[in-house]
């Protein structure tokens, strides 16, 4: 007797137990867990706000970043027209003869109608004929670093065809000109009579031609 009762006590014991159970599960899927559902679809809601958020970002950055590339192309173009190096295609180059010191060829440079450009390069390439011996030597006279060229200013190069006494010396009819010895487009220009060289010698560009006088010190 004692036996029955102790197993069915053990059996309601675990019926209380199964109860007090689900009454837990129950409790924890009732109304207060729908009710805390909520801010989990607020949190969606700011999620999605969030995103449209960042797309107007987006859409925004890419608009200023147009228009960042917009100023700097144009800013660029404009650098690039007023910042270029001469080349001696973009310039006018005139030969005029002097009587001073001997005897030398004045050349000035103006730049071409519409361009701008600066001689970066202090001292021109000058030459007669292809043989080095008709390669002037620089004498490093005047000189202005870098010289803009536009509209109507203009620098000046002074160059000497012959240093050396006496007779001896090649005669040559024209000269050439370059802005740098790399330059693929040099000028020839033609002298007013045909001249004897021997150990020529140029001066720097300068804008005031009282210093182009070629002399050696």
């Amino acid at each position: 007797m004692r036996t029955r009762l102790a197993t069915r006590s053990a059996r309601l014991l675990l019926a209380a137990a199964a109860a007090t159970a689900l009454a837990a599960t129950t409790t924890a899927c009732g109304p207060e867990d729908n009710g805390a559902a909520a801010p989990a679809a607020s949190a969606s809601t700011d999620a999605s706000a969030g995103t449209d958020s960042g797309t107007g970002g987006t859409d925004s950055g890419a608009e200023d970043s147009g228009n960042d590339a917009g100023a700097g192309a144009d800013k660029g173009g404009e650098k690039g027209g007023v910042g270029q190096s001469c080349g001696t295609n973009d310039l006018d180059l005139t030969l005029t003869p002097k009587s001073q010191a001997g005897g030398y060829y004045q050349v000035t440079a103006k730049a071409k109608s519409g361009i701008t450009c600066y001689l970066d390069v202090n001292t021109p390439s000058v030459s007669f004929g292809s043989n080095p011996e008709g390669v002037a030597s620089p004498v490093g006279q005047g000189g202005e670093d870098p010289i803009k060229l536009t509209g109507s200013a203009v620098a000046y190069t002074g160059i000497s065809p012959k240093t050396t006494k006496g007779d001896a010396g090649v005669e040559f009819e024209s000269v050439i000109v370059s802005v740098t010895d790399e330059d693929p487009n040099p000028a020839q220009l033609a002298l007013p009579e045909p001249a004897v060289v021997e150990k020529p010698i140029v001066t720097n560009w300068s804008t005031n031609p009282g210093e182009t006088v070629p002399v050696i010190v």
